[in-house]
């Protein structure tokens, strides 16, 4: 009788529990045409959102390799904008499922940061310090001149540029 009681209260509480994951859809915007570009903030004009949208479209035929630029004003309920960009890379599936070549960088110019999420087919050849240096030194001199665009623009020329030395 003991027994079965414990294994009963067991079976009940591992069943009863609920997963550990973040609820990315109460976190997240759906990105239903799978958008390379998903200006939230509009901080990109037309032109640029196009600009910048057809060099990812081109890279990505010619390498498989996806790359999803994301501009937000809030990462709640996240309070780390690389674990917000780590997750939304997860949840919108970038990159090949077999290969995980996708990269994601995410910015809130109200909150003045910036995130580069790399899946782990991509992270052996952009690896966080290589991310962390792009951003350092090629897109925040530009954030700080208030030329966004710029500063994505050039990120991205830099990240693919480091990208294609494994090609």
């Amino acid at each position: 009788m003991k027994f079965s009681l414990a294994a009963i209260l067991l079976f009940i509480s591992v069943f009863s529990c609920k997963s550990k994951d973040p609820e990315f859809s109460n976190a997240f915007q759906k990105n239903p045409n799978a958008l390379a570009v998903s200006d939230y903030s509009n901080i990109f004009s037309t032109s640029e959102n196009l600009v910048l949208a057809t060099k990812l479209v081109d890279y990505e035929a010619l390498t498989t390799r996806q790359i999803a630029i994301v501009t937000v004003d809030s990462i709640s309920p996240y309070s780390s904008i690389q674990d917000y960009a780590s997750d939304l890379g997860k949840y919108w599936g970038v990159g090949q499922k077999n290969l995980d070549n996708g990269l994601v960088i995410v910015f809130s110019k109200p909150l003045s940061k910036i995130a580069i999420a790399s899946g782990y087919g991509t992270e052996k050849i952009l690896t966080d310090e290589i991310c962390k240096r792009i951003i350092d030194s090629v897109m925040i001199p530009k954030f700080k001149e208030k030329s966004y665009y710029e500063g994505i623009n050039n990120g991205i020329d830099s990240l693919i540029q480091r990208w294609n030395k494994d090609i």
